[in-house]
């Protein structure tokens, strides 16, 4: 009896075992479909964690019999899996798929084709898989963080957020100025082709995961981890990153940051130059890197520009700066940038206290170290809101790009110094594009109360940072501002004016010096575009005087750096009180309008003409010029450039350029297209269209 029961015992262990694969069929266009992914091909399996998706298995004999056969399945990621860290997964059939794990189900009635339904764990670390199905099925796919799912740690509960955040492959990032916000469009392209390895190669390069790949693929599981690792790995600052920054005239070696129009290019020179950085890069080059990899990933991500952003060395939130008798700026690594970008990403922090899920900032531009690292965040919104900054990770430093105080001193030729202003301009206009349409969101209220309110006191103090209101200095009875005209495009020569107005019951004598320098968006300013140095300025009580400050373009011209900005700076001297009063505004110069005009019907996957046209503005001629033109779907990840055909080869003052470039859509759908000008005086003019593509 006993050898009967152990040789029946042999026999359904064998059947159990003896599932003959013979081959299978990924279902690689119905499953990249249903878990998005479908944009970056069909032709291999990429699914996203906590969603099922199918296998067809062939047998190559006998049946599936429900109850009867076994299936062994071994998921593994990274080149060390272990069930400790949790990236190799062991795992059986189920009568039903269980989305809280690894599991797996037969959907198919009894016979020779078994189709099989395998879904991940929402928490799996993401990334290149192995799955083994019995002795002799091996697959591979790509796993991705999944925001459509409730038990990813990075699920969003919101179609056009989902669709504006993770799917769309262009975007629009403000630069200019808090008083001109400029819109410029950029190409994610997060879907073109081979982007998502390079992403998978990003993480792989970075040093946690080359000192130990098996703890750093673990960590993948966790997109507060994969979003600091991002932060790192796209400046090349401690590692083999992205991009090299760059804030001078000097590009010799690799191009401006204004020249870049998505980040496709930016990523295939980094791949194909063996991942050595990508020259160059700046503020809103590195956040749109960061915003590409991390949509590709699966992470809901935006790019936010912070105007009249502070850059605090000495983590004391208040930014001291020096000025000389004639209102020039004293060099100081402590810098108020005219914008800076950034990114945020879509997650929960589970180690946080509650209520800290949502938005987190994240930055990759290298300005200070973290942990030793060029990195910053992720951090979120609500922390910097509220003051609380003991909280992972960098909260003072991104708390005092949006809130810190200016202190500025006047330093006089016998060495004392004298406070000029206190003010609390840091963190204007904090602005992202708006879900669906290319307008701009104003999220300055995600970040920073409302200035002088009872919250934002209390939010100072959980800062343990003197309430900014104390600092306020009185009204000292003379008002000094700058005011400028609607009408300042590059080219023109135009009038600004410092206004001055005497408040006092006394007459009032005054020294009113009144300059203009171009600026970089960092804070770095450039040659003079205009001064003036008035001693005697009179004032009766209550009266207002009205200085007007030309700018010539024969003086301003050559002095302008890619980002059209001029700093003006007012300084008026009380004589009676040797008090000083001090007036700042930047400029941004207009470019002139790309005109562009779709000609025929776009249709997917046939030939599309656009006819591209540009004024040149300037009061001299232009030389090589060149449209070039890049899209998601539009282009095939490539730049079309087109140079322009003129007589002379001369684009002389006030003359059109015309060009005509044919391009071929390759998905259906509302797609960017981004277009660049360039020329020997007029540099990096962008201008987009939006183009709807029938099927």
């Amino acid at each position: 009896t006993l050898l009967w029961l152990f040789k029946f015992l042999c026999v359904c262990f064998v059947i159990f075992s003896a599932l003959d694969i013979d081959r299978w069929n990924l279902e690689c266009e119905f499953n990249n479909r249903d878990h998005r992914t479908d944009l970056n091909g069909v032709d291999r399996l990429i699914v996203r964690r906590g969603q099922p998706f199918t296998v067809s298995l062939y047998l190559r004999s006998g049946l599936y019999q429900p109850g009867v056969n076994a299936l062994d399945c071994i998921a593994e990621t990274g080149p060390q899996p272990s069930e400790q860290y949790g990236t190799r997964a062991s795992f059986g059939l189920s009568a039903n798929i269980d989305t809280s794990r690894w599991s797996a189900a037969v959907t198919s009635p009894p016979g020779n084709m078994v189709a099989l339904s395998i879904c991940s764990a929402p928490d799996a670390p993401i990334g290149r898989y192995t799955l083994t199905l019995g002795q002799s099925a091996r697959i591979e796919f790509i796993l991705l963080f999944n925001p459509w799912c409730p038990g990813d740690a990075v699920y969003m509960d919101n179609e056009q957020s989902l669709a504006e955040y993770v799917l769309s492959q262009d975007g629009i990032i403000f630069r200019g100025s808090y008083k001109y916000p400029i819109p410029t469009p950029w190409n994610f392209g997060q879907f073109e082709n081979g982007i998502l390895d390079i992403c998978l190669r990003i993480l792989d390069m970075n040093p946690k995961c080359l000192k130990n790949p098996g703890k750093d693929c673990s960590g993948r599981r966790n997109p507060i981890y994969v979003s600091r690792v991002l932060s790192a790995m796209v400046n090349c600052n401690d590692d083999k990153g992205v991009l090299l920054g760059r804030w001078t005239d000097d590009y010799d070696g690799g191009v401006s940051p204004m020249f870049w129009r998505g980040s496709v290019e930016i990523l295939r020179n980094w791949e194909t130059q063996a991942c050595q950085p990508v020259r160059y890069g700046q503020c809103w080059v590195f956040a749109a890197v960061a915003c590409s990899v991390s949509r590709a990933l699966g992470i809901p991500c935006r790019v936010v520009t912070n105007y009249l952003s502070a850059h605090d060395t000495n983590s004391n939130l208040t930014i001291e700066r020096y000025i000389d008798e004639n209102g020039d700026l004293i060099k100081s690594r402590e810098m108020i940038w005219n914008y800076h970008c950034w990114v945020e990403s879509w997650m929960t922090r589970p180690d946080l206290k509650p209520d800290f899920n949502g938005w987190q900032a994240s930055d990759p531009t290298p300005q200070e170290k973290s942990e030793g690292v060029y990195c910053c965040g992720p951090i979120p919104l609500r922390a910097i809101k509220e003051g609380e900054l003991i909280f992972k990770y960098d909260a003072p430093f991104v708390f005092a790009e949006v809130n810190a105080d200016i202190i500025t001193f006047m330093k006089k030729k016998d060495g004392s110094t004298s406070t000029v202003t206190n003010n609390t301009i840091v963190g204007q206009k904090i602005s992202t594009k708006s879900v669906g349409s290319d307008a701009r969101e104003d999220i300055t209220h995600l970040y920073k109360f409302p200035e002088g309110s009872d919250e934002e006191r209390e939010a100072f103090k959980r800062a343990n940072h003197q309430n900014k209101l104390l600092k306020q200095q009185q009204n000292q009875g003379l008002h000094l501002t700058i005011k400028v005209t609607a009408d300042m495009r590059k080219g023109c020569d135009f009038d600004v004016f410092a206004v001055v107005t005497n408040n006092t019951q006394s007459e009032k004598k005054c020294r009113l010096v009144f300059g203009s320098c171009a600026l970089s968006y960092n804070g770095f300013m450039g040659a003079n575009c205009g001064f003036k140095d008035l001693l005697n300025v009179e004032l009766q009580p209550g009266g207002e005087r009205r200085v007007p400050l030309r700018l010539n373009y024969s003086k301003y011209g050559d002095n302008l750096t890619e980002d059209n900005l001029i700093r003006l700076a007012a300084l008026l001297l009380d004589y009676s009180t040797g008090e000083a009063t001090l007036a700042v505004r930047n400029i941004v110069l207009e470019n002139p309008e790309i005109k562009i005009r779709i000609l025929g019907e776009p249709k997917e996957n046939r030939k599309l003409a656009a006819e591209l046209t540009l004024k040149n503005p300037l009061p001299e001629p232009l030389e090589n010029c060149c449209f070039s033109i890049e899209g998601a779907n539009l282009t095939g990840g490539h730049v079309i450039s087109e140079s322009v055909l003129m007589s002379d080869s001369v684009l002389g003052p006030g003359e059109d350029a015309k060009v005509k470039v044919y391009f071929t859509p390759t998905h259906s759908g509302l797609r960017k297209l981004v277009v660049d000008f360039d020329s020997t005086k007029l540099c990096h003019v962008k201008g987009y269209r939006n183009v709807i593509i029938g099927k």
